[in-house]
């Protein structure tokens, strides 16, 4: 019996040092906005997006500008050890001259090409426009999972703490009985060993909530743990109806409709190399052998030409008929693709929403619950200490006031997921 007492004395002991933790380095915090903003700037994917954003941009810029004349300015100089002859007059030629020339030259008529890739190249930003709002609302559903997952582990390590030190507390009250005489060494030992099963959840507890903390930095483009510092009330329930009405405006829609858009366009661009071209050009030269004085080339003679060419490709080995073809193939999978995001939006909303619910009213649920076991706790520690109740009834009532607190954490985080994710799908934060 003494081997016993001394062998709880010192596991109590050891639990009492187990649950003082050393002070770590100065930990950087966070609130879910700060957080929102750092992983905006630093996740690959939205800069990404931004890229495309840009480049598409750029596209329509060039598509734009194919509507203006070209404009070139050339100069050159040429020098010859000898003076030549020239072959028609059989007079010198001088051993150097200049030449200094202006062209410009504008395409007519494409068959409507230039007009089909600005209207391809208009539709491509506005995909890209829309690209960047859902990678924008991706990286922060992402990012909201990684913080609200350290706050629920946070909390998580709250309750294991507090596992423990019921835990412990249970073993006093055997060990107190057991030299009393009013309790049996098994009490004693299932104490024990309800102790050191809630230290162990603690320690798994403490390595989940580190490894969460560390994504949580990763996510934000910080080297190291990020303790997420939760700074607002849970949210109420958003409205179905304006929901539901905002499906046409989601982000994932608006691209899909958008590459559609720029599909189709791009079968008219293909069906523009069945007509003809006309291009207009203009070029002025001058040349001479002095050496020039400003006004640079002026006192050399002048030559211009204006020049209108006409091409037409009346057959090239059925090149035109693929190009074609695959953009009407292109145009048929891009609005395939935009009318089945729209049903998948459509889907998503609909089971996000139960989900949503769901986790809500699970939240009030799990509160009453966990108000029910901290009761039925207290009835069993006080039932247990005048020798009415078992040490498995004590247990009993332990564990379950364990599993209602972890689910209160639980319910929570799911509600605020399933909220980011809603948001994600819209496209707005509600």
């Amino acid at each position: 019996m003494r081997w016993l007492l001394s062998g709880v004395l010192a596991v109590t002991a050891a639990g009492a040092a187990f649950g003082q933790q050393p002070a770590g380095p100065q930990q950087l915090e966070v609130t879910l906005h700060e957080a929102i903003r750092r992983a905006l700037d630093a996740q690959p994917a939205m800069v990404q997006a931004r890229g495309d954003q840009r480049n598409a941009g750029a596209t329509k810029r060039s598509a734009f500008g194919s509507y203006i004349p070209s404009l070139s300015v050339s100069a050159s100089y040429d020098h010859r050890n000898t003076p030549g002859v020239s072959g028609s007059t059989g007079r010198a030629v001088p051993a150097q001259s200049y030449t200094g020339t202006v062209s410009t030259s504008l395409e007519l008529f494409d068959g409507f090409r230039r007009f089909a890739n600005l209207k391809s190249a208009s539709a491509s930003l506005d995909a890209a426009d829309a690209g960047v709002v859902n990678q924008r609302f991706q990286t922060t559903l992402d990012t909201k999972q990684f913080f609200y997952t350290a706050i629920a582990n946070e909390a998580l390590v709250r309750v294991a703490d507090a596992q423990v030190k019921r835990a412990q507390q249970q073993l006093q009250i055997s060990v107190q009985k057991l030299r009393a005489g009013s309790a049996t060494r098994s009490d004693s030992l299932r104490s024990t060993v309800e102790y050191g099963n809630a230290r162990i959840a603690l320690l798994q507890a403490r390595a989940a909530l580190a490894t969460a903390q560390a994504n949580l930095g990763r996510q934000i483009g910080v080297d190291g743990q990020v303790r997420a510092v939760f700074d607002s009330t849970l949210p109420a329930l958003p409205d179905t109806v304006e929901l539901r009405a905002a499906l046409s405006t989601a982000p994932a829609v608006e691209q899909a409709e958008a590459e559609a858009r720029s599909a189709r366009a791009q079968v008219w661009s293909a069906r523009s190399q069945y007509w003809p071209s006309v291009t207009l050009s203009y070029s002025n030269s001058h040349q001479g052998s002095k050496d020039p004085v400003p006004p640079i080339f002026s006192p050399y003679p002048e030559t211009s030409q204006w020049r209108v060419g006409l091409s037409w490709a009346l057959f090239n080995g059925f090149t035109r008929e693929v190009n074609n073809t695959n953009a009407s193939a292109a145009r048929d999978l891009a609005e395939a693709r935009a009318a089945d995001a729209r049903r998948e939006v459509a889907a998503q909303l609909t089971q996000q929403l139960a989900t949503l619910s769901t986790a809500f009213e699970q939240i009030t649920i799990a509160r009453e619950n966990m108000a029910a076991a901290t009761e039925d706790l207290r009835v069993q520690n006080e039932r247990y200490r005048v020798g009415a109740a078992t040490i498995l009834d004590l247990l009993t009532s332990q564990a379950a006031l364990t599993q209602a607190e972890v689910n209160v954490v639980q319910t929570q985080f799911n509600y605020l997921i399933a909220r980011s994710q809603l948001e994600a799908t819209v496209g707005r934060t509600l």
